[in-house]
């Protein structure tokens, strides 16, 4: 008896919308392990980056863009949101991400940056924190008559609600074809460039409101032998007055730093890891193209 050959599908899919929304935890949920950076601060994700999930006759190829903003316009935002313009041309299905009200002028720009032939679904994220129940459905009748959207799905990101139904809405909108990437894959991103993120995710979530978005992180050497792997970080920061800071007082700062994100690096590696970190100072690196070439910026 031949068995029947499933359609295969597969494509690509942005999830965009403004700085804070929930697109990185959204990511994360989707592949099914701490892939992308998040932080309660807005712009954590800098990077366009990939997280995949495959099902029997589906490939789901996320593309996790920084936020979109319309202030804050130093060089490195600036190349930001041309890295979110440039994956809305590119991708096949475009994941909108809102919070439950009114589309505002940042909304409206992303929306207006779409191509008119590539489908939308639009997310409207975090309804668990509206009182009024009753205006979800005057939002999704709003949003609606835009003639824009082909869904409209209510969700919690945090509280992982209707998360199943907002990845089958997208199922439909793939192309048939068969995958790219092979199914245990969860990512296109080196080992290096993920201990770069933890290790960036935790300068975001231990140091001050400010501080964090002028830091990078330049990874100097990454080494593995075995299940081993040794990491030799450098906390970038822009001002000689920043550096106390990220080390703390007796260096308590820059240990606990090191040791939260040597702990996430060895969940998601599966291996132990040694790592040595520091801070040096590039003063005005975040207006500065060499210095965010050389960073991947």
């Amino acid at each position: 008896m031949n068995e029947t050959i499933k359609e295969k599908r597969c494509g690509t899919i942005a999830i965009v919308g403004q700085p804070n929304v929930g697109k990185s935890t959204l990511l994360n949920y989707f592949v099914g392990t701490k892939l992308s950076i998040t932080s309660k601060k807005a712009q954590t994700t800098r990077y366009q980056l990939l997280g995949i999930h495959s099902t029997e006759d589906t490939q789901f190829i996320f593309v996790d863009t920084p936020g979109y903003q319309l202030k804050y316009l130093n060089t490195m935002n600036l190349g930001l949101n041309k890295t979110v313009l440039q994956a809305l041309r590119d991708v096949d299905l475009v994941l909108f991400l809102i919070e439950p009200g009114p589309m505002n002028q940042v909304d409206e720009k992303i929306l207006s940056m779409i191509p008119e032939d590539t489908p939308v679904v639009l997310a409207i994220n975090k309804v668990d924190l509206l009182k009024d129940k009753s205006r979800l459905l005057g939002l999704i009748k709003t949003f609606d008559a835009l003639g824009r959207f082909e869904a409209i799905v209510p969700t919690s990101v945090k509280k992982e609600s209707n998360l199943v139904e907002l990845m089958q809405s997208l199922k439909p909108f793939l192309p048939i074809q068969d995958f790219i990437y092979e199914t245990d894959e969860i990512t296109d991103k080196s080992e290096r460039f993920l201990a770069a993120e933890i290790i960036r995710e935790k300068v975001f979530r231990l140091t001050g409101q400010e501080l964090p978005y002028s830091v990078a992180i330049e990874i100097e050497k990454f080494e593995q032998e075995g299940s081993m792997r040794r990491v030799f970080a450098a906390i970038i920061v822009d001002r000689d007055s920043h550096k106390p800071m990220i080390i703390g007082k007796n260096g308590d700062r820059l240990k606990e730093i090191s040791t939260s994100a040597r702990l996430d690096m060895e969940r998601l590696f599966g291996g132990k890891v040694w790592l040595e970190t520091w801070v040096k100072v590039k003063r005005g690196w975040a207006d500065d193209q060499r210095a965010l070439k050389s960073l991947g910026l």
